[in-house]
C-alpha cells in the first residue's frame, strides 16, 4: 500500500553561495547599480570630451579652409563677357548619372534663395552649351555643374557648398542685382520657345530642293528665349571666335 517512511533522513542540499551571480543582502545589489552607473557617467564624460576635441580642431582649421576656397575660385582669366550683373549655371536636368542630378539640384536650390538673376542653361536642352562651356574652360571632360558668378567663373558643386557653409557666397552674391519678381511673359519661365520656322519639327521643305533640316533650332527644335537670353547670341559668337584663335 503505502510506502513507509521510516527514519531515514534524506539528504540535504546546500546551495552554493560562492557563485558570482548570488547576493547575500540587498546592500551588494545597490552597491552593484552605483557601479554601473558610475561607469556609465565615465563612458559619457570620455564622449563629451571627444566631441569637445574635434569642435576645438575644427574650429581651428576654419580660417585656412576658407583662405584655400576663396583662393581657388578667384581665376580671374576664366569669365564670360556680358555676364556680370548675374549668375549663369551649366547643369543637366538627366537623371542618367544620380550624383550629377543631385549636385546641379542642390547648387541651383542654394543660388534661387538669394533671389537674384539666374541664367540656366540646360546641357541636356541644347548640345550647343557644352560647346560653349568647353570653348570657355578650354576642357573636353567637364562635370557639371559649372557656375559663374557676376561673370567669373567660381567652381563647380563643391565649391559652391563650401562658399556657402561658410557665409562667402552671400557676400559675392549681394552685389549683384536683385532679379524681377515674377516669371517671363514670353516663356513662361522654361527659357525655350518652340521654334517659328519649323514648328519644332527640325524639317522645312521648299520646292527647289525638298526638305532640309532646320538650322534655326537646335536639336530639340526649340530656339532660346529672346526676353531672357538677349546675349545668348553674342556668348554663342564669342565662343565660335575664341575656339578658332585656341584650335
Amino acid at each position: 500500500m503505502w510506502r513507509p517512511w521510516g527514519n531515514k533522513k534524506m539528504p540535504l542540499r546546500i546551495h552554493d553561495t560562492s557563485s558570482p551571480f548570488s547576493c547575500s543582502s540587498f546592500k551588494d545589489i545597490q552597491h552593484l547599480c552605483t557601479q554601473d552607473s558610475s561607469a556609465s557617467s565615465k563612458r559619457n564624460a570620455n564622449v563629451f570630451y571627444r566631441v569637445r576635441i574635434v569642435n576645438s580642431l575644427l574650429r581651428s582649421w576654419g580660417p585656412a579652409r576658407t583662405w584655400k576656397i576663396t583662393d581657388s575660385v578667384s581665376d580671374p582669366s576664366i569669365s564670360i563677357p556680358g555676364a556680370e550683373k548675374r549668375v549663369v549655371v551649366y547643369f543637366t536636368t538627366l537623371q542618367v548619372v544620380r550624383s550629377t542630378f543631385e549636385d546641379c539640384k542642390t547648387v541651383r536650390s542654394i543660388l534661387h534663395g538669394f533671389r537674384v538673376s539666374i541664367d540656366e542653361r540646360d546641357l541636356s536642352m541644347d548640345s550647343r552649351f557644352l560647346n560653349e562651356l568647353r570653348g570657355i574652360l578650354g576642357q573636353s571632360n567637364l562635370t557639371l555643374p559649372r557656375v559663374f558668378i557676376g561673370g567669373r567663373y567660381m567652381g563647380g558643386a563643391e565649391e559652391i557648398k563650401q562658399l556657402h557653409e561658410i557665409g562667402e557666397l552671400k557676400k559675392i552674391v549681394e552685389r549683384l542685382p536683385a532679379a524681377e519678381p515674377g516669371t517671363c511673359v514670353v516663356c513662361g519661365g522654361y527659357r525655350f520657345l518652340l521654334c517659328n520656322e519649323c514648328n519644332g519639327s527640325r524639317k522645312l521643305y521648299t520646292q527647289k530642293s525638298g526638305f532640309k533640316t532646320c538650322t534655326a533650332c537646335n536639336e530639340n527644335g526649340l530656339i532660346r528665349c529672346p526676353s531672357c537670353s538677349c546675349n545668348f547670341l553674342f556668348f554663342f559668337f564669342f565662343v565660335n571666335i575664341k575656339a578658332k584663335i585656341l584650335g
